[in-house]
């Protein structure tokens, strides 16, 4: 039923957007200087490098200014670009496949996160109290597994580790929780484990929690986690706003490799993390490139758990 009202909701969209005839496009303020744009983001901290974007003025050199807005994941964030909530959005791959396999006219404009493709030492994992029973990704069968958006990116990755584990995932009962809420939710022993990202995988950690999982690392080599989409529309109609954004996207994914203890910083000032955890988390990787074969192995693993509507098209979706 959760799928059939999401695709539903993808669906009307779509025809809502494709009757729309106005963009979002970044209106230019009265003064005529920077175009004021939006963007719906996640509180974690893979969009580290927007805010330092931002902090270095990388978009405001090019006449860029940005209002942010935090949302629970892409899922949610995915429905507000198409209708005109916001201009861009960062999500995870698996929902622009969902939305683009739904007849949502978004494109991929730049790179946002990856898996750093180490195992034990990656941002997002699969953790478990410590005195729980589940010692391996395969003992997950049977399991209630806390996701933040359910039919997505996070229970399609987690099967896929149970599977390499040599277990069965179409027993796990997966639960949605926002990640802020799934430490309390994991020691409550409401859920038996939680698929979490980094500063939550921290938290849980420091709360004597273990990972079991490293659900980015099995589903594909260096995986592109998410990315900055806009619907397809504004692409067409004001590619001068979206290649200004994409190269300070670019700039500010690089700034952030170069400086890991700047995410750090910056984590502070749109998270309640303390500095003591923040010093504890383990970065992800920001490429500026999208991994092709990695989205392609997503898709993959959506089509075999049955998330999508139709087959997506992954050279659509990428710029």
């Amino acid at each position: 039923m959760r799928r059939t009202l999401a695709l539903a909701s993808m669906s009307a969209l779509a025809l809502a957007l494709a009757a729309t005839t106005a963009a979002c496009g970044g209106e230019e303020n009265d003064a005529g200087g920077a175009d004021a744009v939006s963007v719906g983001v996640i509180p974690i901290v893979d969009v580290a490098p927007i805010y330092l974007g931002i902090e270095q003025g990388f978009f405001a050199e090019r006449d860029i200014e940005l209002e942010l807005t935090a949302a629970q994941g892409g899922a949610a964030i995915v429905p507000g670009v198409a209708a005109g909530e916001f201009d861009f959005g960062f999500s995870n791959i698996t929902s622009l496949l969902l939305a683009q396999s739904s007849g949502l006219p978004i494109e991929i404009v730049a790179n946002g996160v990856a898996s750093t493709g180490v195992e034990g030492e990656d941002f997002g994992a699969v953790m478990v109290p410590a005195d729980s029973p589940i010692q391996t990704a395969a003992d997950l069968a049977g399991a209630t597994v806390a996701v933040n958006t359910l039919n997505n990116i996070g229970d399609t990755t987690v099967r896929e580790s149970v599977r390499i584990d040599g277990g069965d995932p179409t027993g796990i009962g997966f639960t949605e929780v926002a990640f802020p809420d799934m430490p309390a939710q994991l020691s409550a022993g409401n859920v038996d484990a939680a698929w979490v990202v980094e500063p939550f995988k921290s938290l849980i950690e420091a709360e004597g929690g273990r990972p079991v999982a490293w659900n980015y690392v099995d589903a594909a080599p260096d995986l592109t986690v998410a990315a900055y989409f806009a619907t397809s529309q504004l692409v067409q109609e004001d590619p001068d706003l979206v290649q200004r954004f994409a190269e300070a996207i670019a700039e500010s994914l690089q700034y952030t490799t170069d400086n890991p203890e700047a995410v750090r910083d910056i984590l502070g000032t749109y998270t309640d993390i303390s500095p003591e955890i923040r010093a504890a988390l383990t970065l992800p990787a920001f490429p500026a490139e999208v991994n092709k074969d990695s989205v392609e192995r997503l898709a993959e693993l959506g089509e075999a758990d049955g998330i999508f509507e139709n087959p997506p098209d992954v050279d659509a979706l990428l710029p």
